[in-house]
């Protein structure tokens, strides 16, 4: 089961390893949690920016040897130690092919430490700078976190806005609404 890992099997293994790296470069103190983040990304980027070695690494019948071999040639001297451990010991585990959940989910664990919460935000219009800065403090201010926003436009939605919060929709539009009038009408 170790290369065919999916779906939320895959995204809890993934969490799990990426706990247990924040837990340890914690531990250390000395070793910068934003830099370890940046050569995850960058491991991610490397194997994803060669289709050959991609395939290498999430194919199961390459063995762990052969990956090591790469590994270290492309990752020794590039790496921070403690992400170069980390990467050998994903590949000794089998688990090498999920690095970039593993590297999800670490940014995750980051910005809850960091008390970051990013959300989407879909208006039906563009909205100025100033709008914009107080419905994000607003919501700052409701949740008790730092708001990084992604903002949207979506004509769509008519009017209003629709939020998306850690995978929780607000849905506030004008759009939403008259769906559940029409659906209140009906059932009369």
């Amino acid at each position: 089961m170790t290369a065919s890992v999916k779906g939320n099997n895959c995204e809890l293994i993934a969490k799990r390893w990426a706990k247990a790296l924040l837990e340890l470069v914690q531990e250390d103190g000395g070793i910068s949690k934003e830099e370890v983040l940046s050569n995850l990304r960058q491991v991610v980027e490397v194997i994803n920016s060669s289709s050959e070695l991609s395939e290498a690494i999430n194919n199961p019948s390459v063995s762990v040897e052969e990956k090591q071999i790469v590994l270290c040639k492309l990752f020794r001297n590039r790496l921070m130690p403690v992400v170069y451990n980390f990467l050998i010991a994903l590949n000794l585990k089998k688990r090498v092919n999920i690095i970039p959940q593993i590297a999800e989910e670490y940014s995750k664990e980051l910005d809850n430490l960091n008390n970051i919460a990013h959300v989407s935000i879909t208006s039906a219009i563009e909205l100025d700078d100033n709008r914009k800065e107080d419905i994000k403090n607003k919501i700052a201010q409701k949740i008790s976190k730092n708001v990084v926003p992604d903002w949207k436009v979506d004509n769509s939605i008519i009017g209003g806005l629709v939020f998306d919060i850690d995978e929780v929709i607000i849905d506030n539009s004008v759009r939403h609404k008259l769906e559940d009038l029409s659906k209140y009408i009906i059932k009369e």
